[in-house]
Formats: structure tokens, sequence, C-alpha cells
């Protein structure tokens, strides 16, 4: 019987082989998906983007929390490079049974992906990188490294379609109660992203990701709907799922997050 890297590299080999095989045949995209397809075109370059969230969310009388979630998402276009960076910060407090109030929530996260364009386009190189705080999860730090294939399979007016696959190490650093480092290793690093906007400024966003190790698969799925007030001001509802194969001693593997946030677009 295949063991979780095993399955993890052979799954992630087919999407990789199938998506290799449309990508050949750039009509047949076309028929499927858009009739306007118009691969990797970018209306200015160089363009800079820069988006900034924030959420707070305070409860009191019989449930007394506070939680604060901000973050910040950029995407740089030059003729040569497509890079995106996004940070995120999550604090909890909440009165726990015996009457205290506790921190229950603290993670810091950040990531940057840097995509070298081919002289064929849409076919990219990627370099990947990550860096996870959480108070919560088991270890004290966590970060991975990846690189390999990356491809914008369409863009146009309404939607793009990206994803990326490729080998990695993932870097664990275990609390000192904790022994156990089942996500330190060798892996291999698929991501998918689809987005969509509406002629109204709405937009639809679709995020997965996975990191397949020999004894851990970490995924990550997050949804995400925004849509304009005024100006440069949006409401965004997001609803996050992590879940590992994996995990250190008392963490559940399935985790959930679901948020409204202030966004505003600086750039």
């Amino acid at each position: 019987m295949l063991n979780t890297f095993s399955r993890g590299w052979l799954f992630f080999t087919l999407m990789s082989v199938s998506f290799g095989a449309l990508a050949t045949d750039r009509d047949l995209i076309q028929t499927l998906y858009h009739a306007d397809f118009t691969p990797d075109t970018d209306d200015e370059i160089p363009r800079f983007s820069l988006d900034g969230e924030l959420g707070v969310l305070v409860n009191t009388g019989n449930t007394s929390a506070a939680s604060v979630k901000a973050g910040v998402n950029a995407d740089h276009e030059t003729e040569n490079w497509s890079s995106l960076y996004f940070a995120e910060m999550l604090y909890k407090e909440s009165t726990v049974d015996s009457g205290e109030r506790e921190v229950t929530a603290k993670r810091l996260y950040g990531s940057a992906q840097f995509d070298y364009k081919l002289n064929i386009p849409g076919r990219r190189l990627f370099m990947y990188g990550d860096y996870e705080d959480d108070d919560f999860n088991g270890y004290d730090q966590r970060a991975s490294l990846a690189a390999g294939w990356s491809q914008r399979l369409w863009r146009d007016e309404e939607s793009e379609f990206r994803y990326s696959i490729g080998p990695g190490y993932a870097f664990v650093e275990p609390e000192e109660e904790t022994t156990d480092s089942v996500n330190d290793g060798v892996i291999v690093r698929a991501s998918a992203e689809y987005k969509y906007h509406w002629n109204s400024g709405a937009k639809l966003r679709q995020f997965l990701s996975t990191e397949a190790g020999a004894e851990n698969t970490k995924s990550r799925s997050e949804t995400s709907l925004s849509a304009n007030v005024f100006g440069s001001l949006a409401m965004k509802l997001s609803f996050i799922l992590s879940h590992e194969s994996d995990t250190a001693e008392d963490i559940d593997p399935l985790s959930t997050e679901t948020s409204v946030a202030l966004v505003y677009q600086f750039f």
C-alpha cells in the first residue's frame, strides 16, 4: 500500500501532467473555458497593487471575547517577474471557565512567491517561501521553501487561473515539551488559485495549497468574497480550512476560520 508521501507525489504528478497536456493545446483551453482567452497578458508593466485588511470582533455579556485579524496582500508585475506577497496576524482573547481572560489564538504568518516568466506565454518557474509562528499548533516556528513549475492557464477581464507545483523542504522547531516534528523534511508543494471579477466590483477568490511529506500532508483552502463599499474600501468575507494528516500531540487535525473584514486598496 502506498504511504502518504507516495500517494501525494503520485497525485501531484498526475495533476501536473494533466495541466501540461491541456496547456499544449491552446485552442482546447479556449473552447473549454473562455472564447476570448488571452494568455499571460498584463494591462500595465510594471504594476504594483497593495491591499490591507482589518477585522475586529468584541463580545461582551454571557460570552466575553475579543479578536483582531489583520493582513496585507501585494501583487507586483514586471516584464520578467510576477511576485505575490502575503502577511497575516491573528490575535484572540477569551474568558475561560475559571473566569479569567486568556489568549486563545496568536498567529503570525507570511509568504512570498516569485514567478520568473519564460518566453512561452503563461509558463513560469517559481520560488516560494513562508514562515509561521503559531502559539497553538504545537510548534514554536515553522517554515517551508519550494521551487518548480508555475503556469497561468488563462487571464481575461473576468477571471484568471494559475497553479504551481514543485519539490521543497519544511523546517520545524517544536515546542520544548513537544518531541514530535512530523512536518520536518522533504515535501512536494502544489497550489492553485482562481479569481473572478464582477462588473459591480465584487471579487471571488479560491485558493488551495498542499504540502505532502513522507509522514504528514498539510493542506489549506481559502475562499473569500469581497464587495466594494465605496471608493477603495471593500467588505470581505473569508472562510479558511486547514488540515494536517499527522499533527503534534493534543492538536486537532482540522481547523476552520470564518472572518469578516474591511479591505482598503492602497495602490
